[in-house]
This record gives structure tokens, C-alpha cells and sequence, in this order.
């Protein structure tokens, strides 16, 4: 079970942002948001960033946008 910064890490690295974009948006230092997102990888068994993103639109967490 993610916390909810995990959670949130997870929504903003779908939505393309660079740790430090993250760490920005959270108000976190990159380190920190870094952890978040390796946690993150880490419970749900994602070797990558392009696996978490498909992990988070397969869950729901995050949907497509209209275009």
C-alpha cells in the first residue's frame, strides 16, 4: 500500500515532471522526492519509471486526458 506522498509522487511522474519538478510541487528537496517515487517502485514492482506510469493509468490513479 503506497502512503500518500508515494501516491502523489506516482501521479506527478505520469504527468511528466522531473524529480526536481516533483520536489517543487510537493515542496520537498529532489532527494526526498526521489525516495517517494524508489518507494513507490519498490511495493509495486516497477523496474522503471515508464512501468510506474503504466502502473498508475492500469490502476486508475491517474486517467487520460481529453484531447
Amino acid at each position: 500500500m503506497l502512503t500518500g506522498r508515494e501516491r502523489e509522487s506516482v501521479l506527478l511522474v505520469a504527468n511528466g515532471l522531473s524529480n526536481d519538478g516533483i520536489a517543487d510541487r510537493m515542496a520537498i528537496s529532489p532527494l526526498t522526492a526521489k525516495t517517494h517515487i524508489n518507494r513507490a517502485m519498490t511495493k509495486l514492482h516497477a523496474r522503471d519509471r515508464a512501468q510506474l506510469v503504466v502502473l498508475a493509468y492500469e490502476s486508475g490513479l491517474v486517467t487520460p486526458r481529453n484531447s
